[in-house]
């Protein structure tokens, strides 16, 4: 093996074992990684920016973009209340609404931005009807995951493997990913009720705590809804259209993002562009140049010629095998290395033999997103709501978290794997 590449991948590693022990933030020691491989001539500079998918980021910038703004209408809240009063107050009732709300919503928007929006919601209702938090917390933690493996937007590897194979679009993640998220759901409601129904239990008087909330008084700025939600629609419209009109997926997110901000003036704009997650954006360009690394040494074409190998050139075989080791990878590390990690790994599979690739991506997209529920670290959005629990004095441990995550996750990938047997491999 070439020095480069040798150098190449001892880089790659010591930067995953270091995001994985979150001594130094992610951002951090992706973007030194990343540097570090240009500075050592391992990749030159033009080189490094043409592996950063600027479509991956610019989508992720448009969609905080609008969220950040229809968050300060206080719709999420509304949504919240609005969910809570519909369940007549019920605990198991509100349990569910609250986790199918934060599935569709993590479907459209980003997860992470979802639950920071649902959580200082749930704690409200929680402590107004006694009951412990942690089951809502967990139910709209997998949710979230779960919903966003449903759509193009919802979860950032769909994002990135979206970017990085064109004629798959918006409408091919609903109608190949979003079936089985539905029966994925429909299985979990009955389970989630078993395990905590005797937990959530509450008196009359506290159910009319919450019926006597008035949501309406959630929304702060009417006028302002009326745009996002003008806007929201026009851009998921355009997500729909996009193949058919010649349109990049980020230039629908950031012409929706500019247009509500041409709307809502110029305070607007200062506050909407400080929500963004600029240490998310810069981790995905450090990992970017990390996997050209990888990429340009050689080193990914021949870890796909020893899957190839090992499967076989067997379709079944390498879509089995990429779903349940990117599930099982997902629920340890960080599933966005891994996904910028695989899909040039797919590709190559694609020059060696293995001609219909597409249930192999749609294997990958299950994978990670659904994997992130295993365990505490497997998503950003589980470890964001960890840290709210922290604060509001409920804390989850990584085992109690385990303890519910890991057999879920494994109940998601074992359905998934039916699902794309039973629709691409028969």
């Amino acid at each position: 093996m070439e020095q480069q590449a040798i150098w190449a991948i001892v880089i790659f590693l010591v930067v995953y074992a270091l995001i994985i022990t979150e001594k130094i933030h992610r951002t951090i020691i992706a973007m030194t990684g990343g540097l570090l491989l240009i500075l050592l001539g391992i990749v030159d500079q033009e080189t490094a920016l043409h592996h950063i998918d600027f479509n991956t980021l610019g989508l992720l910038i448009g969609m905080m973009i609008v969220v950040g703004v229809t968050a300060e209408t206080g719709l999420f809240n509304y949504m919240a209340i609005w969910a809570a009063k519909k369940a007549k107050g019920s605990p198991v009732a509100i349990l569910i609404a609250l986790f199918l709300i934060t599935a569709v919503c993590s479907a459209f928007l980003d997860n992470v931005t979802t639950v920071l929006l649902i959580v200082p919601v749930t704690f409200s209702i929680t402590r107004q009807l006694r009951v412990p938090v942690f089951p809502y917390l967990l139910t709209q933690v997998i949710g979230s995951n779960i919903g966003g493996t449903a759509t193009l937007i919802g979860d950032p590897p769909n994002i990135m493997i979206g970017s990085a194979v064109p004629e798959l679009t918006f409408m091919s993640f609903i109608a190949n990913l979003a079936p089985v998220i539905v029966i994925i759901l429909a299985a979990l409601i009955p389970i989630f009720v078993l395990l905590f129904r005797k937990q959530l239990r509450t008196t009359p008087e506290l159910k009319q705590g919450i019926m006597e909330l008035d949501e309406k008084e959630l929304l702060e700025d009417r006028r302002m809804l009326k745009k996002c939600l003008a806007v929201l629609g026009l851009t998921v419209l355009g997500f729909f259209l996009h193949q058919g009109l010649g349109w990049e997926s980020a230039s629908v997110a950031l012409t929706g993002a500019f247009l509500l901000l041409l709307l809502t003036g110029e305070r607007t704009m200062e506050k909407a562009l400080t929500r963004v997650e600029w240490p998310t954006i810069f981790f995905f360009a450090g990992l970017f140049v990390l996997v050209a690394g990888l990429v340009e040494t050689g080193t990914i074409s021949r870890l796909a010629e020893r899957a190839v190998d090992l499967t076989g050139g067997n379709l079944t075989a390498a879509s089995m095998l990429i779903l349940w080791l990117s599930a099982l990878a997902s629920a340890f590390l960080d599933n966005i290395p891994f996904v910028a990690t695989m899909i040039p790994l797919i590709r190559d599979m694609g020059d060696m033999g293995i001609a219909n690739l597409e249930p192999l991506w749609w294997s990958l997209a299950l994978g990670a997103c659904l994997g992130g529920n295993g365990t505490l670290i497997g998503a950003s959005a589980n470890l964001i709501v960890a840290g709210l629990a922290g604060k509001e004095g409920a804390p989850i441990s990584f085992v109690k978290f385990l303890k519910y995550g890991f057999p879920i996750m494994f109940l998601t990938i074992a359905i998934s794997s039916v699902y794309v047997y039973l629709r691409y491999l028969m």
